[in-house]
């Protein structure tokens, strides 16, 4: 169960209108890596787990990403400003300004729809795990990118705070995994003497043609097999 409360998790303010970096936000609102889909994925892959105390971080974690989303959407409005002029703004603000009357959209910063294709889910916890700990890892990537490309210090201030709390998820999440990391796919399949063992297909002689090397297995600690 859920319920709404009046309130932002964080207040959000900008210095100013900027419309054109209201376009790339839009990535961290409707994209592959943003907030959306992060609340999707956990909340999808919470209702397969058995584990109760990892099933309420999943829902814990997919609740503040909701609120999350809420304040990248409450920053694209006050980037946008008040007014909807088609005739004065870049192509890539043509979007929010014709079709969407500049509210934020399901959009990505290119103009595509969210998709369920961007939900991870296997059923399988530690494959789940390490997808949300790459999840969280490549949106604290577009939150870098995103910071970089702006210099409102209030707008700064806010990816700042998402961007901490984006790494936040990903010490919870890779907590959770060291607890289940020896069950599941990690227990049933790749612990024979074959997953223990690097092909190293890089070392060729320069004398050899290329398709002479031969491939030579080594352990992961350097030694021979």
């Amino acid at each position: 169960m859920f319920k709404h409360e009046k309130k932002l998790f964080r207040e959000v303010s900008v210095e100013r209108p900027n419309p054109q970096y209201a376009v790339l936000l839009q990535e961290q609102l409707g994209g592959g890596n943003g907030e959306l889909k992060a609340a999707m994925q956990y909340m999808a892959q919470s209702f397969r787990v058995k584990d109760k105390q990892i099933k309420d971080l999943f829902l814990d974690i997919a609740a503040e990403e909701l609120g999350h989303m809420e304040m990248v959407a409450q920053m694209i409005n006050l980037l946008n400003g008040h007014d909807v002029d088609f005739s004065g703004v870049e192509a890539g603000e043509i979007q929010s300004h014709v079709l969407l009357g500049l509210s934020p959209g399901l959009i990505n910063s290119s103009g595509y729809s969210w998709t369920g294709d961007y939900v991870t889910v296997t059923g399988d916890l530690c494959a789940d795990l390490l997808s949300n700990i790459a999840s969280e890892q490549r949106a604290k990537v577009v939150y870098e990118y995103l910071y970089r490309q702006i210099e409102d210090k209030k707008v700064r201030d806010t990816i700042d705070f998402l961007l901490n709390r984006e790494e936040a998820h990903n010490a919870m999440f890779r907590e959770a995994f060291n607890k289940v990391q020896d069950t599941g796919s990690n227990k049933d399949f790749g612990v024979t003497e074959d997953s223990r063992i690097y092909f190293n297909l890089s070392s060729q002689s320069p004398n050899k043609a290329f398709g002479d090397t031969k491939a030579e297995p080594v352990s992961f600690n350097g030694a021979d097999r």
